[in-house]
């Protein structure tokens, strides 16, 4: 099995009800373009041997360019529906260019023609809302015109919760991210990160994946999110010591988690995020899977083979756990108890590593062929839509998901003239 297709778990598959087959020819049409194998490491990634990095933009170089237009800097805005029928039917979108003049994109009149939306878990729910589809309630509150009722649009919303364990080390690490990972009985993802304090000023500036300028608002409450939360941690880490990254951590995600939120539109203007909550950790099964992972991550750093590598004293739990929260990951405001309460200690350290899906969930706001219930030529395809986030990380399945109903589509609208 290839390095793409390898976290995609099997089970994931049979969940969705995804042609096994076509899967399996899905994902090598993704690797032949984007994946490498440098000279300087024996994984696959995506970047060449030059250190050239290669995206999902490439797959478009497969297209037919004379079938083909893409617009950059291009924002949609809302999508445009006729609802004179019995059932309202998509037949565009207005977007707005890089000068902010808008346009008008509109569909040609075969039957078959569609908008597909791809803006992900937190997009996608956010145009459907924007353009009339969601909770009449909340729609109506922003004197948004309801184009279909759809409690559940932006429901459901799901986020691995990541936990850190900091490693101490008197010896030089180099920097990498998460090369490894170890699975537990219980669902939980034992990963690392190390490397991040290269200089004195490397971690006053940024840390990488565990830096919150860089995305951990999602972790507190909507309410909380603020620039001045961000202006204040920024302050304070100027005073962490650079002993508080000189080392790595050990990661701790809980898969699958049952905890879930929603999302809500904070007004009509698709450029401002909308009010996200994941409410990690609500469910009691997610908080206990943390803390056997804290408990597990714990013990591998105070494990003989672990001091003898990084040259330390075996450390006690508390003070690892206080060693970690030094490391100040996250802006969520600390408790006096989070070295004596692993419970505690999950709570208030979680960071995402931005795995969200959900919001868009088959069965409620679209079919399993992915078409948006209750409105005619729309469909979804993109993470908003999955149950779970499948394996260590969704990226290469949602890139194969493209493939996949690309080749579904065109499969149902001509059949095997289709060719594919």
């Amino acid at each position: 099995m290839s390095s793409l297709n390898i976290y995609m778990e099997f089970r994931f598959i049979q969940k969705v009800g995804w042609d096994a087959e076509l899967v399996n020819k899905s994902y090598p049409w993704v690797e032949k373009q984007i994946v490498h194998r440098p000279n300087f490491s024996g994984w696959w990634n995506h970047f060449d041997r030059f250190g050239r990095r290669h995206t999902a933009a490439e797959l478009l170089a497969s297209g037919n360019p004379d079938k083909l237009t893409v617009l950059v800097h291009a924002t949609v805005q809302k999508i445009v529906f006729d609802t004179r029928g019995k059932r309202p039917k998509a037949v565009g979108v207005i977007f707005q260019d890089e000068n902010g003049k808008q346009h008008e994109a509109l569909l040609g009149n075969d039957r078959q023609s569609e908008v597909i939306v791809s803006s992900g878990a937190i997009g996608t729910p956010q145009l459907l809302m924007l353009s009339g589809i969601g909770p009449k309630a909340e729609l109506q509150n922003l004197n948004i015109s309801v184009v279909l009722d759809n409690p559940f649009v932006g429901k459901g919303m799901v986020d691995n919760p990541m936990n850190t364990i900091f490693v101490p080390s008197n010896r030089p690490v180099y920097q990498s991210l998460i090369e490894t990972v170890g699975i537990t009985k219980l669902g939980v993802y034992i990963e690392a990160s190390s490397g991040f304090s290269q200089s004195n000023n490397s971690i006053h500036c940024h840390h990488g994946i565990l830096s919150a300028e860089i995305g951990q608002l999602s972790t507190i409450p909507p309410k909380q999110r603020s620039i001045e939360a961000v202006k204040a941690f920024v302050k304070n880490k100027r005073d962490i010591p650079v002993e508080a990254f000189r080392g790595g951590f050990i990661l701790s995600k809980v898969s699958n988690p049952w905890s879930a939120g929603d999302l809500k539109l904070i007004n009509t203007n698709v450029e401002d995020n909308p009010a996200v909550t994941f409410n990690y950790f609500s469910n009691p099964n997610d908080l206990q899977r943390c803390v056997e992972g804290i408990q597990l991550a714990t013990k591998v750093v105070q494990s003989e083979h672990f001091t003898n590598y990084t040259m330390c004293n075996r450390k006690t739990t508390e003070k690892l756990l206080n060693l970690t929260l030094k490391a100040n990951v996250n802006l969520i405001p600390k408790h006096g108890n989070d070295t004596k309460s692993l419970e505690q200690f999950c709570r208030d350290t979680v960071i995402t590593i931005w795995h969200y899906h959900g919001g868009c969930h088959v069965g409620k706001v679209v079919s399993p062929d992915y078409k948006v219930l209750g409105v005619d030529r729309l469909r979804v395809v993109d993470g908003s839509t999955f149950p779970e986030s499948p394996g260590t990380n969704p990226q290469a399945t949602v890139m194969m998901m493209g493939r996949y109903m690309g080749v579904k589509i065109l499969r149902d609208r001509l059949g095997k003239l289709a060719g594919i």
